[in-house]
């Protein structure tokens, strides 16, 4: 068959760690709002090419097209492409894969199309971002992230109300034991149907920690402040969930895990969104390492860790030649 070289635009997103929700009862018009980060590692990558047709291969291509499709027919474009899904973040993990699949490749047909990419947009055309929208600003930039929860009459993700970049030298553990997967998709919808609202008192002092402790500390880099106002959001926040999740961390390894990585040493610690993952903020390289060999350790054969720094900027996108068959 011929070949010839085409250019494809790549795009490569970070995983999303969920670090809390601020609101579950909405009695001021906004439903849950939320503070998260993106971390170096682990990472996806997704490439698309122009075609007359939808098409795509590789990890998760049956969800690759269907955003695909989304978006194409969210703007009406006559026209398609074929897609590589390179690499895939862990699923079910709590780690926004979904969300993060799905604007990489909206991203990547946006370039091919000269569409508008704000993230936003991005999210719209594919359908994400309609209860956390954190993934959905990490996609755009780096940073810690606070979004504002989306309008009780309006479906699309809540405003990014804060961003403060993380000093270059704190490093987060992210281990991944093997278990039972994270709620998500149709189930994460009825989890949340059947949650109580949380107290009052509890909503309002996640509030206050987030503004007047948590911002601040990072704006300080004081990691220790930091980590005592993360690790508290995440203790309240969880006691949101336990009736459905079974405790204030997923049972089992993941909440063995959160106590270990404290009593090791990390100054912030929590689940991201329903887990399993977990993570571990510390300050230095080396200090990063020898967290994750002890999380490795305690392990063993089974599961994930990833350590590195926060992602200081959004998704990376780039245009290459690629080898292509026709």
């Amino acid at each position: 068959m011929p070949t010839r070289d085409e250019e494809a635009v790549f795009v490569e997103a970070s995983a999303r760690l969920h670090f809390g929700v601020l609101d579950l009862r909405g009695t001021l018009g906004r439903w849950f709002g939320g503070i998260g980060a993106s971390t170096a590692t682990p990472t996806l990558l997704v490439s698309a090419a122009r075609a007359d047709h939808l098409a795509a291969r590789g990890a998760d291509a049956e969800r690759a097209r269907e955003f695909a499709r989304l978006f194409v027919a969210h703007h009406d474009l006559r026209g398609g492409a074929e897609i590589d899904v390179h690499k895939t973040l862990p699923p079910h993990a709590g780690l926004g894969s979904g969300t993060q699949l799905a604007l990489a490749v909206a991203r990547a047909l946006a370039e091919l199309y000269g569409v508008a990419s704000d993230a936003r947009s991005l999210a719209r055309a594919v359908g994400r971002g309609k209860r956390s929208a954190i993934g959905t600003w990490t996609f755009e930039d780096g940073g810690l992230v606070v979004e504002g929860g989306r309008r009780a009459d309006r479906g699309e993700c809540g405003p990014l109300i804060a961003r403060v970049p993380f000093p270059p030298t704190w490093r987060c553990v992210v281990a991944i034991p093997e278990g039972t997967p994270g709620i998500s998709g149709a189930g994460e919808a009825e989890a949340f149907a059947r949650l109580p609202a949380p107290p009052e008192r509890d909503v309002e002092r996640v509030a206050h920690v987030v503004l007047m402790a948590l911002l601040p500390a990072l704006a300080d880099a004081d990691l220790a402040g930091f980590g005592r106002a993360l690790t508290e959001v995440q203790e309240i926040t969880g006691r949101w969930f336990a009736s459905v999740q079974g405790g204030t961390y997923a049972p089992g390894a993941s909440a063995d895990l959160v106590r270990r990585l404290r009593e090791w040493g990390a100054s912030g610690v929590g689940q991201s969104s329903w887990g399993p993952a977990v993570y571990g903020i510390v300050d230095g390289k080396e200090a990063g390492g020898r967290l994750a060999d002890r999380a490795r350790e305690a392990m063993g054969s089974s599961g994930s860790v990833f350590e590195g720094p926060f992602r200081s900027g959004g998704a990376r996108v780039w245009r290459a030649a690629v080898h292509a068959t026709r």
